[in-house]
């Protein structure tokens, strides 16, 4: 069986549940004792083992059954979380994060065993439970010489009570002539996945005849909510022996018993009651059970992309909601359009316009809102990587983070990412100061480093903030003249700022030394480019001994946004409103000159003008205005002055990727098209700014 259908799935669900097991396992760290975090622990890795059986990944599955071994030990109670094995733990969760890597590029787990870990962790299992446990390659197999003992006097059909109508359904197959059996099936207690196995003795026994009880319940069977074995009904035209062979042909079954169920005994039949098993498990299994009949596994070499986002029900409601009333919006169109009195159809017309303008509306907020995904998808990584550096520096220092629910757009959480992890290792590595520096200065010995999110208007403010020794301005002067970066005398004049600024030039550092990990300044280009990529822009503040502030506006969506149209010669342009702070009419007499570039002073700030004219190349013409009209837009709190020829009004417009096919400027973020079907180009101020 082809298990390639449930590959986006188990990829999602190893994901939540590596990312579950790297948190719990901090905690654990600081709170060794804590039951609760055990167990979850516990089931996380139990699950994420049923899943890669299930899928066919052994040697995922065997790296998964170690570390389970170790976690059931804590759980019981058998042995402690030392530093030694939480540094292990994570190693296997790194291991682990490269298979799912592997799988997502070949579909295939690759070739690497991680014997090295494995062995560590019986070594550690050995210590802790006193030289008792298995050695690592016996390991899977001593547990099956262990299984569960034959049968014993509990063995046999267990006792249930069928309802009347399945009574009834019994009475008429044996009226019939065809057989009813009353089955109890025993899985072997070394059994992996129990819900994958019951679900292949159901399919076995469905190509005999008809099942028509089950104890416990075929839900409760399917999320692995029962123990060691289950009881079913059976009415079939073959006999006891075909239909026992038939379930013992299923692999990991331990004993079948069967008994003929009689037409006196039907009524008679006792209640028992129903085990459950408190081991949860992934709704994976659930999906995939299928591929339990084969280690078959997806080999395609193609990488699996996963695009998946997942949607609250309500949201998809209000979606459906407002589809409908699409449809009755067109129908109502429709009826116009076959009305003969041309006042009316005016009228009505227009209502129905109204109509559409409100559904398409908040059809875009509802779907909007299906798109927005909370910050934690992409935050909830980095306590474990700033728990990596301070061991790899010795550095002691603590994340705090605030405000991980604010949502954004899908395809900007794809992208925010990388530039948020180089900003908190630039805090980590070279903002904070070494334990000894910070007790000399009187600060805390424990570094901190603060990520905070939150939404402001149209954008989300995402602020990546230490206590460190701040950046020093005069350092950066110095450092960018040596380069040649900047002349000697416009380091006399620049402000802080504009020295700060230069840390997002390429391959600037202040780092006396070059790490594996960065110096303030490493990939700092790289952050500034891929965020203004996604439209947003970043700034950086800092106080000399005090700290550093990185401050990362981002759009909310980059699929539909509110823009002003405008007009250049005979060409149409749209400016999105995010970025406009006013518009001006300014005289041509009120313009001034700062080393030969036009400037206007408008309410005490200096702002430069842009002919868009000159910059997009626009074909000349006798266009020659009384007064320029003026479009001031901001990038953070720089200010410049867009002249443009006429203003058409505010709209809201689609923007549509203009593709690798031209070789585009950076100042042109995409394209629109038009009510009337004409393509304008969207406008990135940021670039142009």
């Amino acid at each position: 069986m082809d298990v390639s259908q449930y590959l986006e799935i188990f990829i999602d669900e190893t994901r939540e549940h590596l990312q579950s097991l790297n948190e719990q396992i901090l905690v654990l760290e600081r709170e060794p004792e804590n039951v609760d975090t055990i167990n979850e622990i516990f089931r996380a890795a139990h699950s994420l083992k049923g899943m890669a059986g299930t899928m066919g990944y052994k040697r995922m599955q065997r790296l998964t059954h170690d570390m389970e071994n170790v976690f059931s030990e804590i759980r019981n109670g058998k042995m402690k979380a030392s530093p030694k094995l939480v540094d292990v733990l994570f190693k296997g969760l790194d291991a682990l994060e490269q298979y799912l890597d592997v799988i997502v590029n070949s579909g295939d787990e690759g070739t690497e065993d991680n014997e090295d870990i494995i062995k560590t962790l019986n070594e550690i299992l050995n210590e802790g439970l006193g030289g008792g446990a298995v050695a690592p390659e016996a390991a899977p197999a001593a547990a099956a010489v262990a299984a569960a003992p034959e049968a014993t006097a509990e063995s046999g059909v267990k006792p249930f009570k069928l309802a009347e109508h399945e009574q009834s359904a019994v009475a008429k197959a044996l009226s019939e002539k065809m057989n009813a059996f009353a089955m109890t099936v025993y899985i072997q207690e070394t059994c992996i996945l129990k819900a994958a196995r019951a679900f292949l003795v159901f399919k076995a026994l469905e190509d005999l005849g008809t099942v028509i009880h089950s104890e416990p319940s075929v839900q409760d069977i399917e999320d692995e909510r029962f123990e060691f074995d289950f009881s079913v009904v059976l009415l079939t035209d073959k006999d006891a022996e075909t239909a026992k062979k038939k379930v013992e042909n299923v692999s990991e079954i331990k004993m079948v018993c069967i008994e003929p169920i009689k037409a006196e005994s039907v009524a008679g039949a006792t209640t028992s009651e129903t085990k459950e098993t408190t081991e949860a498990s992934g709704s994976t299994q659930k999906e995939a059970t299928p591929a339990a009949t084969t280690q078959q596994k997806a080999t395609t070499g193609k990488p699996v992309v996963n695009r998946s986002v997942r949607v609250d029900i309500d949201k998809l409601d209000d979606l459906m909601n407002l589809v409908s009333e699409l449809i009755i919006a067109k129908n109502g169109l429709v009826s116009i359009n076959t009305t003969d009195v041309i006042g009316l159809r005016e009228s009505g017309f227009n209502e129905q316009i109204e109509y559409l303008e409100r559904i398409t509306t908040n059809l875009h907020q509802s779907v909007m809102k299906t798109r927005m995904v909370p910050i934690e998808n992409v935050v909830s990584r980095f306590p474990r990587m700033i728990r990596d550096i301070s061991k790899k520096l010795d550095k002691k220092m603590e994340l705090y983070m605030s405000g991980e629910e604010t949502e954004l757009d899908r395809t900007v959480i794809d992208e925010i990412g990388d530039p948020l992890m180089h900003m908190l290792r630039n805090a980590a590595d070279h903002g904070l100061e070494s334990n000894e520096e910070r007790i000399k200065a009187g600060k805390p010995e424990v570094g901190s480093i603060f990520l905070n999110a939150y939404q402001d208007g149209n954008n989300v403010v995402i602020e990546v903030r230490d206590d460190g020794k701040g950046v020093d301005v005069e350092k950066i002067k110095k450092k960018a003249v040596e380069k040649g970066t900047i002349t000697p005398e416009q380091a006399a004049t620049m402000t802080d700022k504009e020295a700060i600024d230069l840390l997002f030039r390429p391959s600037f550092s202040t780092a006396e030394k070059i790490s594996d990990l960065s110096g303030r300044g490493v990939g700092l280009d790289v952050v500034k480019s891929k965020i203004e990529a996604l439209g947003g822009d970043v700034e950086a503040k800092t106080v000399l001994g005090a700290g550093t502030t990185f401050i990362v506006r981002l759009p909310l969506t980059l699929a539909i946004i509110q823009a002003l149209m405008v007009e250049l010669g005979k060409e149409k342009y749209a400016i999105p409103l995010g970025s406009i702070q006013t518009i001006e009419d300014v005289l041509p007499s009120d313009i001034k000159y700062v080393q030969t570039k036009e400037v206007i002073h408008l309410r005490g700030n200096v702002i430069p003008l842009i002919r868009l004219r000159n910059v997009l190349d626009v074909a000349p013409d006798d266009f020659n205005p009384e007064s320029l009209t003026v479009v001031i837009v901001a990038k953070g709190d720089r200010l410049a002055g867009l002249v443009v020829d006429n203003l058409i009004g505010q709209q809201e417009i689609v923007i549509k990727s203009i593709g690798k096919y031209i070789n585009n400027n950076k100042m042109i973020g995409g394209a629109t098209i038009l009510g009337d079907g004409e393509v304008a180009l969207i406008l990135d101020a940021n670039a142009i700014v």
